[in-house]
């Protein structure tokens, strides 16, 4: 006998439509999201009680992707990972994950955006974290490799100014080098 085929959720699938809303630049609202995913505004409702719910699960369905990837970046069986090496799987996934306007999800609706930024930087904090107690300078350098990979995600996210493959290259080497570097002493 076989087993029907799985399809996805009704809470997947108006996920995967407000996300696809927000590459297309479509303003996110529970009837648009309805509307895009097939389903009535009850129906919606039913998973996403209030637009709150919806964005948070809109950023965290983003981040869950993003920390997967990350993952990916680290190396082969690292179950605590340094600074360094979760600085580098960021500064590697900002330069070699595709990224779209999804991604900028968080900033999906000006009302809401402090909270989902909060929600944001609480899921992706431990990623970039840079202990306090390393001294200026080694903090310093370790915060523009950050805001270098930032900035990477950001011009590919929004569409402002994107780097070109061979800068993407030669940033992650630059960028790799930082992370190596001491501060002189």
């Amino acid at each position: 006998m076989s087993r029907p085929a799985h399809r996805p959720s009704l809470r997947d699938k108006a996920l995967d439509s407000g996300l696809d809303l927000l590459r297309r630049g479509t303003p996110l609202s529970l009837d648009s999201v309805a509307r895009a995913a097939g389903l009535t505004k009850p129906g919606l409702m039913y998973h996403f009680p209030t637009k709150v719910t919806l964005m948070t699960a809109l950023v965290d369905r983003v981040v869950d992707r993003c920390e997967g990837e990350l993952e990916g970046h680290l190396p082969a069986g690292t179950t605590s990972p340094t600074t360094k090496e979760r600085l580098a799987a960021y500064l590697r996934w900002s330069l070699v994950s595709p990224h779209d306007g999804a991604d900028l999800v968080m900033l999906g609706d000006p009302r809401l955006r402090d909270r989902m930024i909060a929600r944001w930087s609480e899921r992706l904090q431990p990623w970039v974290e840079i202990p306090e107690d390393l001294p200026a300078p080694d903090r310093a350098r370790l915060h523009l490799v950050r805001l270098a990979a930032d900035g990477a995600w950001f011009a590919d996210s929004s569409g402002y100014l994107p780097l070109t493959d061979d800068e993407r290259r030669d940033l992650l080497l630059v960028a790799l080098g930082l992370l190596e570097q001491r501060a002189a002493g």
